[in-house]
């Protein structure tokens, strides 16, 4: 039986000042204020410290020094372990565009993963998204939508795909979102040229089911008072209740001021935190790949290599998710609770997994984190096991 004390963040009630988490067998037990313990007696004593659920990151492209879409698997496994170690103990294997045959090679890679339980699925950013808005992707790489190839990569994952980004204006998107329902895979609306009422219909289509907006205001056209675009489309939809949008809450990509917007007008509940992390995350300055590209990290920040001197798009974050989740309380603003339910419960509604992971009660996978109160990681726990 293991006992956690301190200020417990991410229960169904929110959080409880002087709370205690109980796990035994990988299990949570028992949670709920220490004054109601059973064995109040024989606790620990009460600490500053704070206990959150397991983070959740639904896009990583990976970590110290190994990026998805390039590693092999041993490399791959490093990734992961990296971000588990940092907090995130369920992660979601993020490729970009890539040739076919390339893109089969690597889902077939990260399905052994899953299977092993390293990451949670494999997310597929792409290939069939728009070459205009492509990023830190490569243009000769995005084809239009192709259910054959979708049904390909799917085939060579077993079943591991469990997210995909693509493009509203995408061809054939009626028979991909079929296929991917099919599959069980997750629908993610980015890296798009479409405007709002091409993206609204999209959403309307989708209905019923959980459908996201891949790295909200990044990969799409600025949001503009007399031509809204995809942002207002999913903002709108998200407001609703009928999409959750990603953002990457790491200074790099939005502005805290952008962030706080985005929670006061849809909330935590429609908001899934992510770090959009590649190879350099965790590593120094220098120089990586993600995918068939070179990229150049310069003061934490990634970017495409360009050769001239010039700065490229954003390639990716540096960030693990808790660096994510600190950076959106501290200089963002949100509440602490707020932040960690987009960081654990909504993503975890997002993929089925509610009830197992992203929040701490009785009978969920005793997945779990020890911060002070600065945000800064002490201790992690992993089917109630501590990491190293």
């Amino acid at each position: 039986m293991n006992v956690v004390r301190g200020q417990v963040v991410g229960t169904v009630g929110g959080e409880i000042a002087d709370g205690v988490v109980e796990f035994a067998d990988g299990r949570i037990t028992w949670v709920g204020p220490a004054a109601d313990h059973p064995r109040v007696d024989r606790l620990p004593p009460a600490t500053n410290e704070l206990v959150l659920p397991g983070l959740l990151d639904m896009h990583c492209h990976g970590g110290a020094g190994f990026g998805f879409p390039n590693a092999d698997g041993a490399g791959a496994r490093i990734a992961a372990a990296h971000h588990r170690r940092h907090g995130t103990t369920g992660l979601m294997g993020s490729l970009v565009s890539a040739p076919p045959e390339v893109l089969i090679e690597q889902a077939a890679v990260l399905a052994e993963l899953v299977t092993d339980g390293e990451l949670l699925g494999v997310h597929l950013e792409g290939p069939f998204i728009n070459a205009t808005r492509c990023g830190a992707q490569d243009p000769a790489a995005i084809v239009p939508g192709d259910p054959a190839l979708f049904e390909r990569v799917c085939a060579a994952a077993h079943g591991t795909v469990r997210s995909m980004t693509l493009a509203p204006e995408t061809a054939r998107f009626t028979e991909l979102l079929a296929a991917m329902r099919g599959h069980g895979v997750l629908p993610s609306l980015g890296h798009t040229d479409a405007d709002a009422a091409t993206t609204s219909a999209r959403i309307a289509e989708a209905a019923g089911a959980p459908i996201t907006a891949t790295h909200l205001f990044n990969g799409m056209p600025e949001l503009h008072h007399r031509s809204p675009g995809p942002v207002a489309a999913c903002l709108a939809a998200a407001g609703r209740g009928d999409m959750v949008v990603e953002l990457i809450a790491d200074g790099v990509h939005l502005a805290p001021a952008t962030v706080a917007m985005v929670f006061d007008t849809v909330g935590a509940e429609q908001i899934a935190l992510v770090s959009d992390a590649m190879a350099a995350a965790g590593m120094r300055d220098g120089d990586y790949r993600l995918g068939a590209l070179d990229v150049q990290v310069h003061d934490g920040v990634a970017r495409l290599a360009t050769g001239d001197g010039t700065r490229g798009a954003i390639a990716g974050g540096t960030a693990t998710l808790l660096d994510v989740l600190r950076w959106t309380v501290q200089h963002a603003g949100v509440p602490l609770v707020d932040a960690v339910i987009a960081a654990t419960r909504t993503p975890a509604r997002v993929l089925g997994l509610l009830g197992e992971r992203g929040s701490l009660t009785v009978g969920a996978r005793a997945d779990l984190l020890v911060t002070d109160q600065s945000l800064q990681l002490r201790r992690v726990f992993v089917a109630g096991r501590e990491s190293t």
